[in-house]
């Protein structure tokens, strides 16, 4: 059962009568995948032709931002269409069965739970990390299906090396499942066939694809590997061939798409879930095995490269392919996917959310965004916020950092010195958007063991 919290949604929705043309929504969210290692972000080590044509079908953002720099807080804001800071969920829930509280709180509503009261057939597909409570299940979260990995990532071939969360069986709608192949190649093919399976089934759907390739550990098909032997760094050509597998099986589903007869009326948005890390592996001492070019920080950190990530919309009845360069959200896929749905948002707590399509197809030329946010470690760490060009940092103990991203998107060059009214005013924007969060409600998981809890406010 579904919180009380939502039943104003069921109410809302009664009035409004299905329309035959709603779009199904295909959301594709890769994992720790570098900014430039994709060809329609300038990639020449790693070929992704299929994600190249689905750039070529749509609109590339290239201003286009996730909402946290590393993994499940991008998720439980991805799903909410809210800053993930407004609900606690600011880090990385540990792989704790018994555990109620680490997971995406059950009074947010979720992005599957509208489209199911509007109509739609709702499935997940890959890794979850919201929540390893039986409470927090994808099906408990407004899935129909589900095909998961439940924890924070997974061994990608059966019996191969990983953490315990990592050889967890997958779970296919709440029972579990031995892994029979290839990771990648499994949610590929689950993907497709959801799509096919669906059809003809007279009912729009949404699918929640995520992948947790590339993510390590990093493993890959060795025949795939070999296909990137003119790459130096061993690890880099690990990494190049998960990408690789991952871009065949984006392409297995965007063929179901075609031979099914949906391509044209299916609003399909890609993302990667954080910016390419810079990872110490052992053995190896640190290694840049992804490409964030030409941004600057990796995972984790409120640089660019933290959390500026490929972005594409791609809905070919209704957008004309294209670029576009204002600053845009993966918060922002919620607010669209519902206006198409032609549900209804939330009303009693404030989303962050806009709807993309009046923007993306030159209805309206205004920014969807007066500012962005960012925060990681709660209210004493580190912040963020982009107004227009205007890129503020805050770090803890350190001079505040201003940079002109339209001149300088590598953050080479602190002009907080020079411009100091513009500082003052992202520095009071921050300072108004903490009103409207709360700290973090568990921490990251330390050697698996939960940690002291925050004080939760209503929001």
């Amino acid at each position: 059962m579904f919180p009380r919290v939502i039943l104003w949604a069921a109410c809302a929705l009664a009035s409004i009568s299905p329309a035959a043309d709603k779009p199904n929504i295909l959301l594709i969210v890769a994992d720790d995948l570098g900014y430039h290692d994709v060809g329609f972000q300038g990639s020449k080590d790693i070929p992704t032709p299929h994600l190249d044509k689905l750039a070529a079908q749509g609109v590339r953002c290239t201003n286009g931002y996730v909402s946290h720099p590393f993994c499940s807080p991008t998720r439980a804001g991805l799903l909410t269409g809210r800053y993930q800071h407004r609900f606690g969920h600011e880090n990385n829930p540990a792989w704790l069965p018994e555990s109620t509280q680490d997971g995406l709180p059950l009074d947010q509503i979720t992005l599957p739970q509208l489209l199911k009261q509007a109509g739609y057939t709702t499935g997940h597909v890959g890794k979850w990390h919201l929540g390893a409570h039986p409470q927090f299940h994808p099906m408990k979260r407004g899935f129909d299906e589900s095909f998961a990995a439940l924890g924070g990532g997974h061994v990608y071939f059966p019996g191969a090396k990983g953490g315990p969360e990592y050889q967890i069986p997958l779970n296919r709608n709440g029972v579990d499942e031995a892994q029979k192949g290839y990771l990648t190649d499994q949610f590929g093919d689950e993907a497709a066939a959801f799509v096919q399976r669906h059809a003809e089934g007279g009912k729009p759907w949404m699918l929640y694809l995520a992948f947790n390739a590339p993510h390590t550990p990093l493993q890959a098909p060795q025949e795939r590997i070999d296909q990137f032997k003119h790459l130096p760094d061993m690890n880099r050509r690990i990494y190049a061939a998960m990408v690789s597998v991952m871009d065949d099986n984006i392409g297995k589903v965007m063929s179901a798409l075609a031979t099914t007869q949906q391509r044209d009326n299916t609003l399909v948005f890609f993302v990667s879930d954080n910016g390419g890390p810079h990872l110490a592996v052992k053995g190896n001492g640190m290694t840049n095995f992804t490409d964030n070019t030409p941004l600057r920080g990796a995972k984790g950190a409120l640089y660019e490269g933290g959390m500026r990530v490929p972005f594409l919309v791609s809905w070919p009845a209704k957008l004309k392919p294209g670029v576009y360069d204002q600053p845009v959200i993966a918060l922002d896929f919620f607010a669209t996917a519902v206006a198409q749905a032609i549900a209804a948002m939330p009303s009693d707590r404030p989303m962050d959310s806009v709807n993309l399509i009046p923007h993306l197809n030159g209805e309206t030329q205004a920014a969807p965004h007066e500012m962005l946010f960012w925060r990681s470690q709660g209210p004493n760490g580190l912040h963020a916020a982009r107004m227009g060009n205007w890129k503020y940092v805050a770090l803890p103990g350190q001079a505040p950092e201003l940079y002109d991203l339209a001149a300088d998107v590598g953050e080479t060059q602190n002009l907080a010195a020079t411009k100091p009214e513009i500082l003052s005013r992202l520095q009071a924007a921050i300072a108004d958007w903490e009103k409207g969060t709360i700290a973090p409600i568990f921490e990251s998981p330390k050697q698996g063991k939960p940690k002291a809890r925050g004080k939760k406010k209503a929001d």
